[in-house]
């Protein structure tokens, strides 16, 4: 199989990861929110973001990440002097974050089963942005490889993150006012 042929079935597949952890993010989100509902339309909607997550998880998200993983994993292997270059390095710690990420949804999904979600809508949120700052870190590294400056990378990732932590407070403030 070629490098390239490689390339392009490992960036489908990233592809794939991120829509299904930013797609279970909101399902968590939606989840938590339902619990302020009358008890039968609650157990309505949380059974049925319930099944909607289950099938994210297993269909989409997970089998993803073993994709990715494997075909990653082939591309080093088809070209090894990629482990030794300091940018693949740092992605590779990013993807490592990006792995215990899905690992702990996995965790999230379980406590859904029990029936609560240990963290509040806000928290939630917070937590499906998190996997956009890693989309960011990962595909600029990917892309850009040594052509940013580790500094200027750093101000981006730090600007970008209280950009989202600041759209999210907003949101916030703009459902507590709505609600009163």
């Amino acid at each position: 199989m070629s490098y390239l042929v490689l390339k392009t079935i490992h960036l489908i597949s990233v592809i794939a990861w991120f829509a299904g952890l930013f797609y279970v993010g909101r399902l968590f989100i939606y989840f938590n929110e339902a619990k302020s509902y009358e008890k039968v339309k609650k157990k309505i909607l949380q059974d049925q973001f319930l099944l909607m997550t289950k099938r994210c998880m297993y269909i989409i998200t997970w089998p993803s990440l073993i994709l990715s993983t494997f075909f990653g994993l082939y591309m080093i292997h088809k070209n090894p002097s990629l482990i030794y270059l300091n940018w693949m390095i740092v992605k590779l710690i990013f993807v490592t974050v990006l792995i215990f990420y899905t690992a702990y949804c996995q965790k999230i999904y379980f406590q859904m089963k029990k029936g609560s979600i240990k963290f509040s809508d806000f928290k939630l949120r917070l937590w499906n942005e998190f996997a956009t700052l890693l989309l960011i870190s990962i595909v600029s590294l990917a892309v850009l490889k040594t052509t940013m400056s580790w500094l200027k990378a750093s101000v981006i990732f730090l600007v970008i993150g209280i950009l989202l932590f600041s759209l999210i407070k907003i949101y916030r403030s703009y459902i507590n006012s709505k609600a009163n």
